[in-house]
């Protein structure tokens, strides 16, 4: 994602969530929960190519998600570079600046590839379709949602349950308060354009952090003794928190460091194969500190903090 797709009213961070609807399903039939009326894309291994940034927390969740379920081979990953302009994310890392699949620079190729005149933010996570080079879906929640639910029959053996059927009702609402509390609650501190803003941001991601630390008190994971999605979509705006959130977003109560329940989650998914080998600290912190100038104009990158930490024991398991 990028934070150019979003709005302020009175002072206050409201992300634009209006992006492109489209679904990859089996067979390409109607999927069962979410809209009635979008287009669909059937299931074909080696048809897509997710492209992704490893300094995006949106992002983050769909390549942690093909990790966990084992669609490496089903699915190719493109990396956009960790810095993006007004008009795109791109292609750097890659020799020649060009994503060695799609032939691209940038991915607002992609976009125009289907929309010539597409008018919104570029966003990362993107689907697309490699034969024609045309963007699918950017439509981050629903991607690791039918990641799952959609390509089960090219998972392996051994993937986790992301969405226990038992669960999904509580899922559901634990991923609501995570995501409006805490993993959009963190930007509506960052990007407040107002003190009174900022100080209703701050209160509300603080609550939310408090009832996280609650709960993980006495559970292994937030739904019990198994990893699910909730975990994936909580576990990538922790990992960021005391390296960008804490000073460069204001969030700085306490860092994730002092919390205790929540500090020994996080390590306990770093430790766990999909997560912590797919985080790039470096990337995270030169995408927020160079790409946001109005909260940074210097483009100073901190050095710290000492990261050494995230490898010491957990005590979870």
């Amino acid at each position: 994602m990028n934070e150019d797709d979003s709005k302020e009213t009175g002072g206050e961070f409201e992300r634009d969530t209006a992006y492109i609807p489209d679904r990859i399903t089996r067979d390409g039939r109607r999927p069962c929960r979410g809209p009635a009326d979008v287009p669909l894309w059937p299931v074909e291994p080696g048809r897509y190519r997710l492209v992704a940034a490893r300094a995006c927390p949106w992002a983050s969740r769909a390549i942690i998600v093909r990790e966990l379920l084992g669609l490496e081979e089903v699915i190719s990953l493109g990396l956009c570079a960790p810095t993006h302009d007004l008009r795109s994310w791109n292609f750097g890392l890659d020799p020649g600046g060009r994503d060695p699949v799609l032939g691209i620079a940038r991915l607002q190729q992609a976009y125009f590839a289907r929309f010539p005149a597409y008018g919104k933010g570029v966003t990362v996570p993107a689907i697309v379709d490699v034969d024609t080079g045309r963007v699918v879906t950017n439509d981050f929640p629903w991607i690791t949602h039918d990641l799952f639910h959609e390509w089960r029959e090219h998972h392996r053996p051994d993937a986790p349950d992301l969405w226990p059927a038992g669960l999904r009702e509580e899922m559901d609402e634990v991923m609501e308060r995570v995501y409006t509390e805490v993993n959009n609650g963190v930007y509506r501190c960052g990007f407040a354009s107002s003190q009174e803003a900022y100080d209703a941001a701050y209160e509300r991601l603080w609550q939310g952090l408090d009832w996280l630390e609650g709960r993980l008190t006495d559970r292994r994971y937030l739904m019990g003794d198994a990893i699910t999605e909730a975990d994936v979509r909580l576990f990538t705006t922790l990992v960021r928190f005391d390296v960008v959130y804490h000073g460069h977003f204001k969030c700085n109560r306490q860092r994730l460091t002092e919390l205790p329940a929540l500090w020994g989650y996080a390590r306990d998914l770093f430790h766990t194969p999909g997560f912590g080998d797919t985080v790039d600290f470096d990337q995270i912190k030169q995408h927020y500190y160079l790409v946001h100038t109005g909260i940074n104009p210097t483009g100073i990158v901190p050095d710290g903090p000492d990261l050494a930490a995230w490898g010491s024991p957990h005590g979870r398991g």
